[in-house]
């Protein structure tokens, strides 16, 4: 399966078990929104004041994770 990001807008919807936007399902939107979410909660419980520098890093590693399976 591709992922496919959210389009914003007036291509969003709220009904029904996928967005008409992107095609995602709801559960999958939702589950995305809960990591970004507890991502800035623990750049902001640490104080990072180089948080674009901290999300980088989590996107290389997370994808690093994904290459060896």
């Amino acid at each position: 399966m591709r992922f496919n990001p959210c389009k914003g807008g007036n291509a969003c919807s709220r009904e029904g078990s996928h967005c008409d936007g992107c095609g995602r399902s709801m559960e999958e939107i939702e589950g995305a929104k809960r990591l970004v979410g507890d991502l800035v909660r623990f750049a902001k419980a640490m104080g990072y004041e180089n948080s674009d520098e901290f999300f980088r890093y989590v996107a290389i590693k997370a994808a690093g994770k994904m290459t060896q399976g």
